[in-house]
């Protein structure tokens, strides 16, 4: 009797250990019904019944750990009324998911039948029906894999089975809490040289350039998940499609469309957030032919489009107001006479393949030739680099959604076809290359014969400018082996940020007292003059929304700046972050967007000097330790008379996105471009949403752009970002924001078009 209760416990676990192993399959005589679910052999899937919050039920796969992450649904344009339905399997090897009235409400299909069906939750999250003898993927009768939803996981294909004609491609959820088929689709689009593309309808919203033979072209900032996944592209008489694996075990990720465009989204085993690797139509330059025809989009530039070389605007009203859909032709025609030659572009991202051709097997020198041959070509370029650049792609009619890509990229040239008269105007300017670096190469045998009376001048004056400069600065000078010890001896821990000027970090000088330091950078596009500009200027300024100057080190090569110590860091740090953001409800903002605007009154009207900041930007609004706005960094600042309204530069310096039309293009400067910047601020204050980098659905505007529309419309800006400040009502202030957004808007009227 005594041994009874340990058979008993023995049997127990015999049967809990039973159920678990059996829990990753159904069969024709164990359905699961209601609350069921089937997990994965290594419990990293779950599948069940699950409700997305609108009300309606339907039958998916999620992550075990992660169970709001849903990466399949299969009854999603037909929903069950409740919980009470039931997945179960035909004796032929069909899933059928049944309601409470034993309705069909969704069935899976298949040409084969099995003799002995068992449906299956792999561990890759792969819902199977096989034999119950198999095992093969080869012999799957049905699988989930076949039929994705919105989401790409590890050993899925994107792309043709050319056997069956059946092509695999993601489908957006129509909403965050409806999973039936939204707008979006993102899959292989099958022409020449395959290519991913995200399409709302028939209409293409973004695509990647071809597969090169080693990657898909064209999305560089999916490059940094390469030490992650590894890319997998097989185009073969059977076959077309994309897929990855993963390199480090320790992470999971996983693909997923929205309106917003694809993200790579990682989590390591373990944790319990998901991180956000890369965005594909991350910005304006991603959208589908952005720019037109024969015209080139550079993010980095403003406005971002760009005629190519030897083409005008098909339309100079359009492009006047920065409507590049109508594209650029050519200046001067071709003629397929001799003479007519290439230019080479370099690091782009390939135009579409609408009137294309591919060559296999020929050099790039061929390549050339069989261009010059054929009248209607325009352009050619490399096809497969991972096979010694073998192979030729040729172009013909209008080159669309090209753009440039930053050197460290490592894109594709391209070769353009140009008439005599364009090469010509390229070989002057060759000639006077050539030219300039013979008379360079002189001018430096005579400047290495001044050398040495140089360096042994430039030390006597350097004692003698930092003296000087020391004695200009009237500001407390901190000693350098304080600053080095109060900064860890400027360890990374410290380090706050970086900015043109330099890295700033956070010192401690005592135990209660921390200061900010910023460290000019030997290396930095920013230099002595800046360094002094913002020393004497932030000294003769005082004011509570502008950030307080204790003082500066000038030590040898060393400048450094000491200020107060702002420990909420910069304000982008909180409007852009999807958790900080939640600090800043709607009367907080406000506050900002007040303090913000008494920094720049007091700038503009009230101090001793008129001050045109030219870089106001939410990386320069400080937070102190109540949230208060500070207006930082004056490095490019410009000081004008009382009497003086405008002033041009040359050298236009500052962030794009925040700078005005006049100030971008023309140099022009004044109190209004600071306006303009304080706009796009408040804008991203009020949104949540960065001006660059915003992208909607509808259209390829900027968020100054989307903005406008809105306005015309009279509705607000407040998207589903700015939940935290929906709702929340203020009643003092209301009328006066208002007032403050409706007078930008107006400012913002004289630049109509821009965004």
């Amino acid at each position: 009797m005594k041994g009874l209760p340990f058979i008993f416990t023995s049997l127990l676990q015999f049967l809990v250990l039973q159920l678990a192993t059996a829990a990753d399959t159904i069969s024709p005589s164990k359905p699961i019904i209601g609350s069921d679910t089937l997990v994965s052999s290594g419990q990293s899937f779950k599948s069940g019944l699950f409700s997305a919050g609108n009300s309606s039920w339907y039958l998916g796969i999620w992550y075990n750990n992660f169970p709001d992450v849903v990466v399949w649904v299969a009854n999603r344009e037909n929903p069950l009324a409740d919980s009470y339905g039931s997945l179960t399997l035909s004796k032929n090897g069909s899933l059928v998911l049944l309601d409470q009235m034993n309705n069909s409400v969704w069935s899976s299909t298949s040409s084969q039948v099995a003799e002995d069906p068992v449906a299956e939750l792999l561990e890759t999250g792969n819902l199977v029906v096989r034999d119950k003898a198999a095992t093969a993927s080869e012999i799957y009768i049905w699988e989930s894999f076949d039929f994705p939803s919105d989401t790409l996981l590890q050993d899925m294909k994107l792309g043709w089975n050319f056997r069956t004609g059946h092509n695999r491609f993601l489908t957006s959820w129509k909403n965050d809490s409806d999973p039936s088929p939204g707008q979006y689709t993102y899959g292989m689009d099958n022409v020449p040289l395959p290519q991913l593309v995200i399409a709302k309808g028939a209409k293409k919203q973004f695509r990647t350039g071809p597969w090169n033979g080693l990657r898909l072209t064209g999305t560089p900032g999916s490059s940094v998940s390469y030490e992650v996944v590894h890319p997998i592209f097989v185009y073969n008489t059977t076959d077309l499609y994309y897929s990855y694996e993963a390199v480090d075990k320790s992470v999971v990720t996983r693909l997923k469309l929205s309106e917003s465009g694809i993200q790579r989204l990682v989590v390591n085993k373990g944790s319990t957030t998901w991180a956000v690797m890369y965005t594909l139509q991350y910005n304006q330059c991603d959208n589908y032919g952005v720019c037109g025809a024969n015209s080139i989009c550079k993010i980095n530039k403003s406005p971002v489009c760009e005629c190519l070389h030897g083409f005008v605007p098909e339309s100079w009203n359009e492009w006047g107001v920065l409507n590049w859909t109508s594209g650029c032709r050519r200046g001067t025609p071709l003629n397929c006479q001799k003479g007519e030659d290439f230019l080479r572009i370099r690091n782009v991202k390939l135009p579409d393949q609408l009137d294309f051709r591919v060559i296999l097997s020929t050099s790039i020198d061929e390549c050339k030739a069989e261009c010059l041959r054929n009248c209607s070509c325009v352009a050619y370029t490399k096809s497969d680099i991972g096979k010694g650049d073998s192979g030729c792609l040729m172009w013909s009619g209008a080159l669309i959604d090209m753009r440039e890509f930053d050197e460290d990229d490592r894109e594709q040239d391209i070769y353009i076809r140009m008439p005599f008269s364009e090469l010509g105007k390229s070989s002057r300017k060759g000639k006077r290359v050539v030219l300039i670096s013979v008379l360079s190469a002189v001018s430096l045998l005579i400047v290495l014969g001044f050398s040495c009376w140089y360096i042994i001048l430039k030390k006597r004056r350097k004692k003698r400018a930092s003296r000087d400069s020391k004695e200009d600065l009237e500001l407390p000078l901190f000693d350098f082996d304080t600053i080095a010890t109060a900064t860890n001896n400027f360890s990374h821990t410290n380090k706050l940020g970086e900015g043109g000027f330099g890295p700033v970090y956070k010192a401690n000088l005592t135990r209660e007292e921390f200061i900010a330091v910023k460290r000019l950078s030997k290396d930095s596009g920013q230099g002595i003059e800046e360094f002094k500009n913002e020393v004497t200027m932030i000294a003769k300024l005082q004011h509570w929304n502008l950030v307080k100057l204790l003082g500066c080190c000038i030590q040898g090569e060393e400048r450094m700046l000491i200020y107060e110590y702002m420990p909420n860091k910069s304000l982008d740090c909180f409007i852009f972050d999807q958790s900080k953001k939640a600090l800043l409800d709607w009367r907080k903002r406000f506050d900002i967007i007040m303090g913000i605007a008494r920094g720049l009154l007091y700038l503009h009207e009230d101090s001793r000097l008129r001050i045109i900041h030219r870089d106001l930007k939410s990386s320069n609004i400080l937070l102190d330790d109540e949230l208060n706005p500070k207006i930082s960094d004056f490095g490019i600042a410009r000081i004008f008379g009382r009497n003086q309204t405008e002033a041009k530069t040359k050298r236009v310096i500052g962030t794009y996105g925040y700078m005005s039309p006049e100030y971008a293009i023309d140099g022009k400067f004044s109190m209004k471009s600071d306006v303009f910047s304080f706009g796009v601020l408040l804008l991203e204050i009020v949104s949540g949403r960065k001006n660059r980098g915003f992208h909607h659905p509808d259209h390829h505007h900027t968020l100054l752009g989307h903005a406008w529309l809105l306005w015309n419309k009279n509705k607000a800006i407040l998207g589903k970002t700015s939940n935290v400040i929906r709702g929340v009502h203020v009643r003092q202030r209301g009328s006066n924001i208002a007032s403050t957004k409706g007078a930008w808007f107006l400012h913002r009227k004289k630049f109509h078009g821009y965004g």
